[in-house]
């Protein structure tokens, strides 16, 4: 079994545990509707993901030396892949989210579930998220070392 923080195996059980696409698109989607509101002024072109067919936006913080992340899309599978991501990755620090295989994803089944092009998403807002760690972590030990 993988070195993984509790809450990513938290959320691959729960994906391993339904073997119907449907059923797993459901759960996406019920992830989507957890998502808090995104603040409208952050959604600029730093702060969109790349490579998304749909808008994706991720902004992180950092709080007491962990991650909050914040984030919305305009497609609701979308919403729901980076509510799971958030969910997954928000109180860790930035080193274990830098540290963290994007293998889980492959775990969680959900790569068989959804288009290419969605698959392919899933794994650039994951490469987003650990981006903005490292350079949570990069400031972070900038203002350690003045």
């Amino acid at each position: 079994m993988p070195n993984r923080p509790a809450s990513i195996e938290k959320i691959v059980s729960r994906f391993q545990q339904v073997s119907d696409p449907k059923r797993r698109y459901e759960q996406l989607l019920w992830f989507a509707k957890k998502l808090d509101p995104f603040p409208e002024d952050q959604k600029i072109p730093e702060n969109k993901v790349q490579g998304c067919v749909s808008q994706v936006f991720v902004i992180a913080d950092l709080e007491a030396g962990k991650v909050i992340y914040q984030a919305d899309s305009d497609a609701q599978i979308t919403k729901g892949l980076v509510a799971l991501l958030i969910k997954g990755l928000n109180g860790l620090t930035p080193q274990e989210i830098v540290d963290l295989s994007p293998d889980f994803i492959k775990d969680t089944q959900l790569d068989v579930s959804l288009t290419p092009s969605r698959a392919n998403g899933f794994y650039n807002i994951f490469k987003k998220m650990q981006h903005l760690a490292a350079n949570l972590m990069a400031s972070e030990g900038a203002r350690a070392s003045t």
